[in-house]
């Protein structure tokens, strides 16, 4: 550490930026022993941190990890989302030292000097931090790295690949996952044009429509063991949004998370100031013309209406929501994202929420909450969670990085839901020419009249073209709510229509997770009647089995395994067996008394059997875990013999209270056999016991 770095002989590569500085440089203990270097460029809003392991411990890479969403932060994995995501330890492990960036600009606003630049913030202020990292290793490690890699998943998945597709060289492969978006030729600076969060308002119109019980049946009767049909009981108008909402590749059998909106509804937040400024005409027209839904049928809205001014009686801060008045299980939709951006940030004392006096009736998330007197009135923030009177919201620029501060007990504030309600029937107004929409066309005409596909934010960085050096790995989840199946596809297409199918293969590999969501299990809410834990993995190991290797395919030319699958109807689908399936995750089987379903007495044994079935190339089952209690626990293990790429175990339950049970088996895979590994790849899979 005596060593001081030098940065005025580094040249920058991009005009936009000035001269490098680092104003930290120190040993740390944590994550994990390294070396922390800490900076960013002249004149601009970059900021980076660069994470050097011993000498002793590096094995010549580089990663770079991005942060989802819009990014904004340069410390995301050395905090909550590190925890999650592996890394610096697993960086370390994988022989990297670890780079991150902000992306170009700090929280959720744009550098006021580049102004509205998808591409600075896309992948140039990426880039060119990676660079310099590069310039720093060969003063501590007296090289640069040998391969170097970007990665990322949700916003990280997004900008990875125009990472590589714009590296000029600083990068040698990247591994998206839960990315998507449009496709452009190579070179534009144009905002993507996305119509992933225009599709999350069919499903928040699911989630208005049905709230209650209908949505439990919906649920129960594509969990394993119902009906199949989820359209029993529904109105028309109901039936109509759900089948909308699974035509435009809603993942069957993710129902319950239509209830549990995350990352969707602060998607929401973040863009519905700039929606209402460059989509204005929409939004007027929903209420007051022919032809759209506010206008022509205001029966499925009116009385979700709300447009009142309430007080403000109390603000909440991310410290209170982790106290104890906050810990029943009404709060647990609004805590996970409050925590993890305080867990980044430190902000613990950030006012995210008010309650009000007053407000009764109509439907509150969503909702727009505008400040309109004291010290911060004109701040417009949305409803991303709501408790009785209390709302838990977030906005853009400024209302992202503030939320409440500022705002006063007594304060008056406007909450009004119109914007979103028009949201929610966006989809029918917004068509791109994909065919997923062309439930929505006659002969190639819309049947409702249209707006255009919105600009997303600049944050999000430019549309894909397909066109690059090096190789790249997608990893995309069957049951991902955030980040529907029908995105895993077009970035396939985008690199077979920019480099011609020979090439596309030699570049270019798709893998499928199956029973996954946009996060890990540890962060959703569970069902009362079926643990989260029973129904969706922990899909990391499956993450850092593709970074291995995709070093493989860069470094030695072995190919990665990819999945086969197939693409209708809004709906991926992925074949029943191990072998004609392929990827790296196990196919798992699991029925009671001989079927999907067993109804039987209190008391009485019911016989429940787990088939699984090993990928080819993927390695041998190291564990088979069972979960036979309404809590999700996985209370039973069963032996498994090394070397084994089948298994088949029979195990006997008897339930004394009667009651729906879902018994799981869940089975993991090592590539090497290794039951003591970090990466252990998991599937499971469920039958349903009714118990008279």
């Amino acid at each position: 550490m005596d060593q001081k770095l030098d940065t005025q002989s580094y040249e920058v590569r991009d005009s936009y930026f000035g001269q490098p500085y680092i104003d930290r440089d120190e040993y740390r203990e944590k994550p994990y022993p390294h070396r922390n270097v800490h900076g960013g460029f002249e004149n601009t809003d970059t900021r980076f941190t660069f994470y050097f392991p011993a000498k002793e411990e590096w094995g010549g890479r580089m990663y770079h990890p991005l942060e989802g969403a819009h990014a904004g932060h340069e410390e995301a994995f050395a905090g909550a989302m590190g925890e999650l995501l592996g890394g610096l330890e697993m960086m370390v492990g994988l022989g990297g030292y670890m780079v991150e960036s902000n992306s170009g600009h700090i929280g959720d606003d744009i550098d006021p000097r580049a102004g509205v630049d998808p591409g600075l913030y896309g992948y140039r202020a990426s880039v060119e931090s990676a660079r310099f990292s590069k310039y720093v290793a060969r003063q501590i490690y007296g090289r640069e790295p040998d391969y170097s890699y970007v990665w990322g998943g949700s916003g990280g998945g997004r900008r990875s690949p125009l990472c590589l597709e714009y590296c000029g060289g600083v990068y040698d492969g990247a591994l998206p996952f839960m990315g998507g978006g449009n496709v452009e030729p190579h070179g534009t600076n144009s905002r993507v044009r996305s119509e992933q969060p225009v599709h999350f308002g069919a499903m928040f119109n699911v989630q208005r429509l049905l709230r209650g019980e209908k949505l439990e049946r919906v649920i129960d009767a594509m969990q394993p063991g119902g009906s199949g049909n989820p359209f029993d009981g529904l109105s028309v108008h109901e039936r109509e949004e759900l089948a909308n909402l699974y035509r435009l590749g809603y993942p069957r059998g993710d129902e319950f998370m239509i209830a549990k909106p995350m990352g969707q509804i602060w998607l929401w937040t973040s863009i519905a100031g700039m929606l209402l400024e460059e989509d204005a005409e929409y939004f007027h027209n929903f209420w007051s013309e022919p032809g759209y839904i506010g206008h022509d049928e205001r029966q499925w809205i009116e009385h979700d209406l709300i447009d009142a001014q309430a007080r403000i009686t109390r603000i909440i801060t991310v410290q209170d929501m982790i106290g104890e008045e906050f810990s029943g299980p009404e709060f647990a939709d609004a805590k996970p994202m409050a925590v993890m951006r305080a867990s980044s940030t430190g902000e613990w004392d950030l006012p995210i929420g008010i309650e009000v006096d007053g407000l009764s009736g109509g439907y509150r998330q969503g909702a727009g909450v505008r400040i309109e007197t004291g010290d911060i009135a004109g701040r417009q923030l949305y409803c991303m969670q709501n408790v009785g009177n209390m709302f838990f919201c977030d906005g853009r620029a400024e209302a992202n990085l503030e939320r409440f501060r500022g705002a006063k007990a007594g304060d008056l504030v406007h909450i009004d839901n119109h914007a979103f309600l028009a949201f929610c029937y966006m989809y029918r107004y917004h068509l791109s020419n994909d065919a997923l929409n062309d439930f929505l066309r006659v002969d190639g005409q819309p049947v409702f009249p249209q707006h255009g596909v919105p600009l997303a934010s600049p944050l999000m960085g430019v549309p894909y073209s397909g066109q690059y050096e090096g190789k790249l790995l997608w990893i995309h989840h069957t049951h991902d709510a955030s980040l529907w199946p029908p995105q895993g596809v077009i970035y396939k297409q985008a690199v077979e229509q920019a480099q011609g199918p020979e090439k596309a293969r030699d570049k270019f590999r798709l893998q499928w997770t199956e029973n996954a969501e946009h996060v890990p299990p540890m962060l959703l809410p569970s069902h009362a009647r079926r643990a989260t834990t029973t129904w969706l993995i922990d899909y990391m190991p499956s993450i850092e089995q593709g970074l291995v290797d995709l070093a493989a395919w860069v470094e030695k030319g072995v190919e990665p395994p990819e999945t086969s699958y197939s693409f209708a109807d809004g709906k991926v689908s992925l074949p029943k067996t191990a072998l004609e399936r392929g990827g790296t995750q196990p196919v798992v089987r699991v029925q009671a008394n001989g079927a999907p379903l067993a109804e039987v007495s209190a008391g009485e044994d019911v016989t429940v059997v787990v088939d699984a079935e090993a990928p080819p190339q993927a390695g041998t089952f190291t564990q088979l875990h069972w979960a036979t209690n309404p809590s999700g626990t996985f209370d039973r293990e069963s032996k498994v013999e090394p070397g084994k790429t089948a298994l088949s175990e029979t195990i006997s339950c008897r339930f004394d209270q009667p009651g729906t049970y879902f018994v799981t088996a869940r089975v993991r895979l090592n590539r090497e056999g290794n039951p003591n590994a970090r990466r252990q790849i998991e599937n499971l899979a469920s039958a349903r016991i009714i118990v008279r």
